[in-house]
């Protein structure tokens, strides 16, 4: 196995630079979220009860995130859309954000260019490319990111700028308290997590030698949902490897029922079990009873625990500790983290065809 203590190891094998990213995740919150705040919206987007966010992959995550914390504090539904066109729901009333790093996802481009035959207000968050310049040319305010990164590096820029956003527009309370508190545990974490802590010490190299190997499954419930959501995709795109994830309660009603067939596969699985002081008691009572049937069916298995007061802070805690995990089961399965090719040949495959706006 990957001496994962090795410095030389990550010169090696990650040569497009995703630990550098790692390295700047605390300071992009920071700067995201000062710039979302400074960011003017017409005062007439406050007037909406429905906000759709569309989005793809890297660029949807901040939007889940964001979801789940407007739904335990807002009357106001937020739905995060990840497809072509857009539900007939959509009207005057209807906020819709379009969020796309690289600015030419075509899924979320048919979607941005379906609301504009809508009287929906509208917002694009991105780095340029095609819907920036749709963006400007139909007159419509552009949150310009200008962290160079992947789209699944660049969270900070597709999640604070939303909490700001739905911040300024009513939809979220004043988090800047909450932000902060989750900033000093970032940085504070951050020390635990990066590559000069060995390994025994370091919670996010342990957990990734635990999953190395395995096929990887997230249960995440309640504000930890999407958190979930992300360390899944991040083991996809960054590890290169098989993950899935569960929610609870859920999955207590149909997912524990297959620990039982293949037989094999239970010495091949490993369920990572994200948890919150912050959830309801009868979720944290699901948590106790499938760690008992994981036991008694010794099946692999960790419970990480948030970090944190709030849930804005054990959202972010929680978001970078898996990255850091995912980040080592990189180097572990001895590949580098920030190329996609099996997403390039998807991408190069549906280029050969027309879009359905020619």
């Amino acid at each position: 196995m990957v001496d994962l203590d090795d410095l030389l190891v990550y010169r090696k094998l990650d040569a497009s630079g995703m630990l550098d990213h790692l390295h700047q995740f605390p300071g992009q919150c920071r700067l995201a979220w000062d710039k979302a705040l400074k960011f003017g919206l017409p005062p007439e987007y406050s007037q909406v009860d429905k906000v759709f966010i569309l989005g793809m992959g890297g660029s949807a995550i901040g939007g889940d995130m964001v979801r789940r914390l407007a739904l335990a504090e807002s009357r106001v539904p937020v739905w995060v859309h990840r497809d072509y066109g857009l539900p007939p729901l959509v009207d005057r009333n209807t906020l819709v954000i379009a969020s796309s790093y690289s600015g030419n996802t075509e899924e979320t481009l048919s979607a941005f260019a379906a609301s504009l035959l809508t009287p929906a207000k509208k917002l694009a968050i991105t780095a340029g490319g095609k819907l920036k310049k749709l963006a400007e040319k139909e007159g419509i305010p552009v949150f310009s990111i200008d962290y160079r990164a992947p789209p699944r590096a660049a969270f900070p820029h597709s999640f604070a700028p939303l909490v700001a956003i739905f911040q300024k527009l009513g939809l979220l309370g004043d988090k800047s308290a909450d932000l902060k508190q989750a900033l000093n545990i970032l940085d504070k974490f951050a020390g635990e997590l990066v590559e000069t802590a060995p390994l025994a010490s370091n919670p996010a190299k342990r957990l990734a030698a635990g999953l190395w190997g395995n096929l990887v499954v997230i249960y995440g419930g309640e504000v930890l949902s999407e958190v979930a959501r992300r360390w899944k995709s991040q083991l996809n795109e960054n590890s290169k490897a098989w993950a899935f994830f569960e929610l609870f309660p859920e999955l207590n009603h149909n997912a524990v029922v297959g620990y039982d067939f293949p037989p094999e596969v239970r010495d091949r699985v490993f369920v990572v079990l994200l948890h919150s002081a912050l959830f309801n008691p009868r979720n944290r009572l699901h948590y106790e009873a499938t760690v008992e049937l994981l036991v008694k069916l010794g099946i692999g298995h960790e419970v990480v625990e948030a970090k944190g007061e709030t849930a804005l802070a054990q959202v972010m805690s929680l978001v970078l500790f898996g990255d850091y995990v995912s980040f080592y089961l990189a180097m572990l399965n001895e590949t580098d983290p920030t190329p996609l090719a099996s997403i390039d040949f998807v991408k190069s495959y549906l280029a050969r065809f027309k879009t359905e706006s020619g």
